[in-house]
């Protein structure tokens, strides 16, 4: 028996053990037509940027609504019969309908249909200036590039904050201008409306509410059109107010220069956009002015509160849109003149102090040695450069390296400072750069002007209209 075990041979090796079953990848279960796809779900927008969001889109909304942001046709077309209608037809028939229009009728104690005239056709030239020049620019750029707050255009994300401040203080602005002269109009409308009352009860309710409506809108178009280009003044001041704090830093004179030059890229744009509207604004409102300066003093009847008020609340908002446009250009025109006087400190405390800090290469490299005043606040000729550069390659070759290093920091500094002082830049109508001097020339004009009809409307008969309506009562 052990024998033919020796014969058989060793047994066979044990069976390996079986491979683990190779993974399948699930079939991807494709939905049928009737489920539906879940939504996607974009990500997030910053909070900063969509509170910027927010407010562009309440600005949009508002200038669609007043007619400022027409771009298409159909939009124009509806625009300009809004204005027809709301801003010419309707005070006009408020106008027709008043009793004071009828044969036979005296009543220049309370109307002088001629005063009602001339502040409908001033009201109504101003509205349409600013709604044929603001809308025709936003319809060509749309509201992003117009306010010049689009990425495309050097938008910094930084600044997102203070756009959507400023945009709230647009709104915030016209509505502490309106409501005043809102309180006024209304006020003076009432003692026309209780004059008018015993003649006709339906007239009066008519003229009461046509005058309030039609003043209202055409108060908000000229009052929104001056805001939205102190609104685009506004905007470009965060970013001269950033340059001035980023000049103060130690870096490249020429990235100082390419800043510059597209902050007054842009102030050049926005003075081609604007000038026709500013120019045309300032036109008629001075023209305003003067022809019911003109009539307010060849009128021989008696003035007061109820039948010239609505002079004087009409040249107060026609004065207050072009003051606000005029000192939007200066406020931007001074800052971007201003950027000289920061750069010229810059330049001067980097040559003059003794710290190596201020002698640092345009690269940021600080490991320089402090060289004597005297050395830089000269000119020197090619010979002395040629012979200092001789006596350092002589004495020591890291010295002549500084040495040239400073001297060329201090020439682009310098070469960026005379770039600042013949180049400052500002808003400009027609060449003239509208600054301070300009503004307080046009402002003695128009508060002149504004004054002598508030003093011939509301200043000197208010006592006699006060009595006047205390004895109707």
């Amino acid at each position: 028996m052990a024998s033919s075990d020796r014969l058989a041979g060793p047994p066979p090796p044990p069976a390996p053990p079986p491979l683990p079953p190779i993974p399948t990848r699930p079939a991807i279960r494709v939905p049928s037509a009737s489920e539906s796809y879940p939504p996607f779900s974009a990500p997030l927008l910053p909070p900063t940027d969509a509170q910027l969001e927010r407010w562009l889109r309440r600005l949009g909304a508002f200038l669609a609504a007043s007619g400022l942001s027409a771009s298409t046709r159909m939009e124009v077309a509806f625009a300009a019969s809004v204005l027809a209608v709301v801003g010419v037809a309707l005070p006009a028939a408020a106008v027709a309908l008043s009793p004071c229009h009828d044969d036979g009728v005296v009543c220049d104690d309370y109307e002088v249909e001629l005063f009602e005239e001339f502040v409908m056709v001033s009201q109504a030239a101003a509205a349409t200036v600013a709604v044929a020049c603001v809308s025709r620019k936003m319809a060509m750029y749309g509201l992003r590039k117009f306010l010049f707050v689009d990425p495309e255009l050097g938008m910094r994300i930084r600044f997102q904050k203070e756009y959507a401040a400023r945009i709230e203080d647009f709104f915030r602005t016209l509505l502490w201008w309106i409501l005043p002269c809102f309180a006024v109009k209304v006020t003076r409308e009432i003692f026309r409306f209780s004059h008018m009352l015993h003649e006709s009860t339906w007239r009066a309710c008519i003229v009461f509410f046509a005058s309030i409506i039609s003043w209202m809108y055409l108060t908000t178009i000229v009052l929104s059109s001056s805001m939205l280009f102190n609104l685009v003044c506004n905007l470009q001041v965060i970013h001269f107010d950033d340059y001035g704090k980023v000049l103060e830093q130690d870096a490249d004179p020429l990235v100082y220069m390419k800043e510059h030059l597209q902050l007054r890229h842009n102030l050049s744009k926005i003075s081609h956009r604007f000038r026709m509207f500013l120019l045309l604004l300032f036109l008629s409102v001075t023209a305003s002015q003067f022809a019911i300066l003109y009539k307010t003093t060849a009128y021989k009847g008696p003035i007061n509160f109820t039948n010239g008020g609505d002079i004087a609340v009409s040249s107060v908002v026609q004065v207050v849109g072009l003051v606000v446009c005029l000192h939007g250009a200066a406020k931007i025109s001074h800052r971007a003149q201003n950027i000289v006087a920061i750069a010229s400190r810059w330049h001067a405390l980097a040559t003059c102090s003794t710290d190596s800090t201020y002698g640092s290469t345009p690269n940021g490299s600080t490991h320089l040695a402090t060289f004597p005043s005297q050395m830089f606040l000269r000119d020197y000729s090619e010979s002395d450069l040629e012979s200092l550069e001789g006596g350092s390659v002589n004495g020591g070759s890291h010295n002549s390296a500084q040495l040239t290093l400073y001297l060329s920091s201090y020439h682009k500094r310098e070469s960026l400072v005379l770039y600042l002082l013949t180049n400052p830049g500002g808003i400009t109508l027609y060449g003239w750069t509208v600054d301070r001097t300009f503004l307080n020339t046009i402002l003695t004009v128009e508060l002149t002007l504004v004054l002598f009809v508030l003093s011939q409307t509301i200043v000197s008969p208010a006592s006699t209209s006060f009595s006047s309506y205390m004895s109707f009562r």
